[in-house]
């Protein structure tokens, strides 16, 4: 009898667990969900992705509906069903006549009777072609015309590469073709040409890809990168950033136990002072963690200021002095410089010192 019943229960466990298997909700992996497209010129006309997927989970999946946020957007795909281990795709076209400034459009996947809802987005920046080219495109360097001369890249991670489009208008009579285009930059600045072809009359957009983590520097940076097509006239840009450390998130229950520099003061006003009269104050800095503190870096945004301190590590507890002095000649009013203090503190590894005063 007991022998029997435990035959029984096999059978039934195993009928269950085999049941249970073929109805698992299908489960689609995504190669990505979210495409950035870059930065977008109106005249460029629609631009086209694809999403891949496979199936990862569930007898069979087929993609009943696709639905958009925005009318500028439309899809193509497959209504045939796959099976376990099989792909598929989702074609997106995206009109960027529709959305000027940055974009962010959704397409929700519906398939399997509601089962499957997934999420995709396409990102980027659309500009529109201006009405006045002059006025967009006042600053002329050799046959380019740029909105500045200077390129600002941002805020730069050491984790990864920024990149950044820069547009420009070719004034000039010769077409600039791609393969033609010399860089003459730093190994970190890396420029190329978008567009195989860009003629006479028309916008084009450059692509620089910066690496901070080659740079080997961290806050306020400059330089210069040179710019050739064959025998038409080089130009000079200059490529600004602003270079920092990247530090994971960590746990709550780590936050006693990393680095953590504290600043007795973060404001110190002067008052009213002389223009002769060189300033010198003092700064404390002391590490609150249970880990050594490394000071990596003090950045003045100004000559007139200079920050001595005697080392660049401070022990769990331990204090140290940094020394300012600031010479006011040869300014006047209201005045205000910024001391950037860098370090290996994860929470708060930027900190800004303010030193105010009213020069007669």
């Amino acid at each position: 009898m007991i022998r029997s019943f435990l035959v029984l229960f096999s059978v039934w466990f195993l009928s269950f667990h085999s049941y249970g298997q073929q109805q698992a909700v299908p489960k689609l992996v995504w190669k990505v969900n979210r495409i950035d497209l870059g930065t977008i010129l109106q005249e460029n006309g629609l631009q086209s992705v694809t999403f891949d997927y496979t199936l990862s989970q569930g007898a069979a999946f087929a993609i009943e509906e696709i639905m958009a946020d925005c009318g500028c957007t439309t899809m193509k795909f497959s209504k045939d069903s796959i099976a376990i281990g099989q792909s598929g795709k989702v074609l997106v076209d995206f009109d960027p006549s529709s959305a000027f400034g940055f974009f962010s459009k959704l397409v929700l996947v519906k398939g399997n009777k509601g089962q499957v809802q997934d999420s995709l987005y396409i990102e980027g920046i659309a500009v529109p072609y201006p009405s006045d080219l002059e006025r967009n495109y006042p600053v002329k360097l050799g046959p380019l015309g740029f909105r500045m001369k200077k390129v600002n890249m941002g805020d730069v991670f050491d984790n990864e590469p920024k990149v950044k489009f820069l547009e420009f208008f070719n004034y000039g009579s010769e077409p600039l073709i791609k393969k033609n285009l010399q860089v003459k930059s730093p190994d970190f600045i890396q420029v190329e040409q978008v567009q195989e072809l860009v003629r006479p009359k028309e916008r084009g957009l450059l692509k620089i890809n910066y690496s901070a983590s080659m740079r080997l520097e961290l806050g306020a940076v400059s330089d210069q990168i040179q710019l050739n097509w064959g025998k038409l006239e080089a130009i000079e840009l200059d490529i600004l950033a602003d270079l920092f450390d990247y530090f994971a998130p960590i746990l709550k229950s780590d936050l006693e136990k990393v680095p953590q520099l504290f600043l007795e003061k973060k404001v110190i006003d002067l008052g009213g002072i002389s223009a002769n009269a060189v300033q010198r104050q003092v700064i404390v800095l002391t590490n609150l963690g249970k880990e050594e503190l490394e000071i990596r870096k003090v950045q003045e945004n100004c000559t007139c200021v200079v920050v001595e301190y005697p080392k660049t590590s401070l022990l769990p507890g331990e204090k140290m002095e940094l020394n300012l002095v600031f010479d006011p000649i040869g300014r006047k009013g209201i005045d205000q410089r910024n001391i950037y203090i860098f370090s290996n503190d994860p929470v708060n590894p930027v900190q800004l010192f303010v030193l105010k005063s009213r020069i007669d």
